[in-house]
């Protein structure tokens, strides 16, 4: 390729997409590693299902909270870039940290430490790859950072990775190696990454008042709010209680357990921009009425799945959710309100959302495990996405495309 090429496609926004995707990917990297390593370390520390739940939690909480707040902290102070650093150097040495831990308590405090660093990332993220997006990108790109990133290095490199560490060296070393990619991904933020698009502020950048509030009283959000927390139940469920429910219930052995994951983690890459890009097409509301029922079938599959084989592919074509999650995370709240008070509403959905779906579930699903068996998680995890399709039927539907149709359809009809 030519020098001149690769100048053209070396662009701002795609340098912005490669350091975000890398950095949210790196997210998942580290929060997933516990659910792959917990098979290795549950009968060392002792832990039962129930303390797994609460310190997916715990995580979830100090997330949600973080999340919500600096999110609103940000759109008033615009220092986004700053936090992210902070975020990314902070998540990396709790996740290291991790494996120093002697029992239950000391993991519990190190996970929901990293919860606090890891909530602000996603909606600074987001909020500075939708300013930067040519708007004939912006689904695209929403889909690879979020719904791609996450399922290409957390959920598919992941689990070889954390898994062939915690064989060869044990689980404690596969914790300390995170904080590396994590200090060089901050090094990236902080070299290449602008507070806005242009490398400066125009004049009168200072947004006018805007009572956030209001935010609560429109619909969409209101939706999307809901559908994160019935969704995120689904989404935490399952990898939270995946890999265990298959070693220990379904005896599958480690390789054929990181098997169906990194099946999982494929699904997640593809159905992460493949759902935003058919959402552009047939619509943000079709999609997510149509696909959430598709991703309630993926929990069930795992209870009765014989294979690991066959397992890895009927997960492949179910497990879809993630991209739904771009959908009502980011691109329909992106539509809808002003960009003055784009992160704060960000940082509340996805807050919403990992109180509920983050918080509760696991340790009800994990509660719920330990009385009557590990397949009732699954199915906690399948009627979260059952509701999530029902709630989705409520939105007010903002692609673009699909509206655009919908007023040259209502020029033609009212035509003489």
């Amino acid at each position: 390729m030519k020098p001149s090429a690769i100048r053209a496609l070396w662009t701002y926004e795609n340098r912005l997409l490669l350091i975000l995707f890398l950095t949210f990917g790196f997210v998942f990297f580290d929060r997933l590693a516990l659910s792959f390593l917990f098979p290795f370390m549950q009968d060392e520390l002792d832990l039962s299902q129930t303390q797994l739940g609460m310190i997916s939690s715990a995580l979830a909480l100090t997330w949600a909270l973080s999340g919500a707040i600096a999110g609103a902290w940000s759109d008033s102070r615009a220092k986004r870039k700053a936090l992210l650093v902070v975020s990314v150097l902070g998540f990396s040495i709790c996740s290291a940290l991790s494996g120093l831990v002697g029992g239950f308590i000391s993991l519990l405090v190190f996970r929901a430490l990293m919860g606090l660093a890891e909530g602000p990332v996603l909606p600074i993220a987001q909020s500075l790859m939708i300013q930067s997006s040519t708007p004939s990108r912006r689904g695209l790109n929403m889909g690879l950072l979020q719904g791609s990133s996450a399922g290409l290095i957390g959920a598919m490199i992941g689990p070889p990775v954390v898994i062939g560490l915690a064989t060869h060296f044990g689980w404690r070393v596969a914790f300390y190696v995170t904080v590396i990619p994590g200090m060089l991904i901050a090094l990236c933020i902080w070299r290449w990454v602008h507070e806005h698009p242009g490398g400066a502020p125009a004049a009168d950048a200072k947004p006018a008042p805007i009572n956030r509030w209001a935010l609560l009283r429109e619909r969409n959000v209101l939706l999307c709010m809901l559908l994160s927390c019935f969704f995120l139940t689904w989404f935490i469920i399952i990898i939270s209680f995946a890999p265990t429910f298959l070693v220990k219930y379904r005896a599958f052995s480690p390789g054929d357990m990181g098997l169906v994951m990194t099946c999982l983690g494929a699904a997640w890459v593809f159905w992460g921009f493949a759902v935003p890009a058919i959402s552009d097409r047939i619509g943000r509301k079709t999609a997510l009425a149509i696909f959430a029922p598709i991703a309630a079938m993926c929990p069930i599959a795992l209870i009765y799945g014989d294979s690991a084989v066959a397992l890895g592919a009927v997960v492949f074509f179910t497990y879809n959710g993630l991209g739904c999650f771009t959908l009502f995370m980011a691109t329909v709240p992106a539509e809808t309100v002003p960009p003055q008070v784009l992160t704060g509403a960000l940082g509340l959905i996805m807050g919403a959302g990992e109180l509920v779906g983050g918080f509760v579930a696991p340790t009800a699903a994990g509660l719920a495990a330990d009385h009557y068996g590990l397949p009732v998680t699954m199915w906690i995890a399948a009627a979260g996405a059952l509701v999530a399709g029902l709630l989705a039927l409520g939105l007010k539907e903002t692609a673009p495309l699909v509206l655009q149709r919908r007023a040259a359809a209502g020029v033609a009809g009212a035509a003489p």
